[in-house]
């Protein structure tokens, strides 16, 4: 739930009142009496007796607007005719469109886009696979596959429920770097069933972007993707969280003066995000990282471990802490949360070393209050849109798969994802760094064209280290 009004729970009331008299201004009240914030009052009809009006205003969460829907309903001559949910209203029909880029006005124009003159770019193609990525969609168009089994933060809710996710997720390729993405919702959760639907229909892509398959089933899927195709498989809830996160954190650590080689980072959560997360950090420098999943620290000792859990237990706690996670935040230079909302307090902040870094990612509601976390930390960062330093995916896959394309890759490497959190930090100026501007803006003009050269010069061969200067 949102503690303040937001644009998601947007609403629009037409409404009638009596032309004279004090009701116009009485309806702002009536919506600030009830927490709400009005956006916009347009008047759509105007009478000598009545006035038809739309009220527009954001609301905290469902029942909130509710409320200020029944506040303007008791306004002395107010007469309510409909509410309209903004959301849902962006949503009818869809987000997404396919359309012709091409014109077809005669029957010369339909005989070259069509048979009979289609055939010969089929037979070229039959003779030359590759001319596919030249000479159809192929080269500029992305498939965002789900099973909707963790969509969101909203857990398994199958298919169609995910497709006005994925919608949306098509809509941000387009939008930030020009790519022609689709949803492909699949009815199964068997990875089996997964791998070969994909395998099937990847010739008619150039990429296939895995999104909101729950853990550790996806480890498993994209593994076997990657092996079986020819074009790059990437995880956006794995990497492009991990490239975000890794690019925030470079920039955090430069404003508290401190090393990723020598800072203690304690994470909760070790599911999809969280272990990308943490091999992006181990591959840029991070020595020192202890992992908490809701069981605790992980750790070698532990007889629950699977495949995912032991290559963590492997690879950090060197002193094998096995406490809890408030423990494990003591004396942490840095706390990154991808896991569950409201699990430390202000408190634990302030157990930390001097000067913390504090990333509470869990979305909608955070793994410690903002601003808790605020009067003890140097550096916020949350998963939210009302608070500064938002880590948000759409800073980096655009821009990843633009690079790719454009590169004709055919794998996403550790070196590709470590390219593109390099560029998207140096996306912010060191005369623009500081606590509240460590990332910048999903709409920053420069996000996605930086990402995609990193990644597009990383696929030829020419990439840099992170920490290299």
């Amino acid at each position: 739930m949102a503690t303040v009004p937001s644009v998601s729970y947007s609403i629009t009331v037409r409404l009638e009142v009596p032309a004279g008299g004090k009701a116009v201004s009485q309806l702002t009240h009536a919506v600030e009496s009830a927490g709400g914030v009005v956006t916009a009052l347009d008047v759509t009809n105007a009478g000598h007796e009545k006035l038809r009006i739309d009220v527009t205003c954001a609301a905290r969460d469902t029942d909130h607007a509710q409320a200020i829907v029944d506040q303007l309903e008791a306004v002395e001559g107010v007469i309510i005719h409909k509410v309209s949910d903004r959301t849902f209203l962006m949503h009818l029909g869809g987000k997404i469109e396919m359309k012709s880029k091409v014109p077809l006005r005669n029957r010369d124009e339909l005989s070259m886009a069509y048979t009979p003159g289609v055939a010969r770019v089929s037979m070229a193609i039959a003779r030359n696979k590759e001319d596919a990525r030249r000479l159809t969609i192929k080269r500029n168009t992305v498939a965002v596959v789900t099973d909707g089994s963790a969509v969101l933060g909203l857990g398994n809710i199958g298919p169609e429920a995910a497709l006005p996710v994925m919608e949306g997720k098509a809509a941000l390729f387009k939008r930030f770097a020009g790519i022609d993405a689709w949803p492909i919702c699949l009815d199964t959760q068997d990875v089996d069933e997964i791998v070969r639907t994909v395998q099937v229909i990847a010739p008619g892509f150039g990429g296939i972007n895995l999104e909101d398959i729950g853990a550790p089933r996806c480890f498993e899927v994209e593994r076997r993707l990657r092996e079986l195709l020819d074009i790059p498989v990437f995880h956006d809830d794995q990497h492009g969280t991990a490239i975000c996160v890794l690019a925030a954190l470079a920039n955090a650590l430069r404003v508290v003066n401190k090393k990723m080689e020598t800072v203690k980072i304690t994470m909760a959560g070790a599911g999809a995000a969280g272990n990308a997360v943490l091999r992006l950090l181990l591959a840029a420098g991070a020595r020192n990282v202890i992992v908490c999943d809701y069981l605790g620290a992980v750790h070698k000792g532990r007889d629950d471990l699977d495949d995912s859990l032991r290559w963590i237990a492997e690879h950090t706690n060197e002193e094998g802490y096995s406490g809890d996670l408030r423990g494990a935040v003591k004396d942490a230079d840095v706390f990154v949360g991808v896991s569950a909302p409201g699990i430390l307090t202000g408190d634990d902040i302030a157990t930390m070393a001097k000067d913390p870094v504090v990333f509470a990612l869990a979305n909608p509601e955070p793994e410690v209050s903002p601003d808790d976390a605020r009067e003890h930390a140097a550096v916020v960062a949350t998963g939210r849109s009302d608070f500064p330093n938002q880590i948000n995916n759409v800073l980096a896959f655009p821009g990843v798969f633009r690079g790719l394309l454009d590169a004709q890759a055919g794998e996403v490497t550790e070196q590709m994802l470590l390219a593109a959190a390099e560029a998207l930090a140096a996306v912010v100026t060191p005369e623009e760094l500081g606590p509240n501007y460590i990332i910048p803006s999903v709409f920053h003009p420069d996000v996605a064209t930086a990402v995609a050269a990193a990644v597009r010069e990383c696929a030829g061969g020419r990439a840099r280290g992170f920490t290299e200067a």
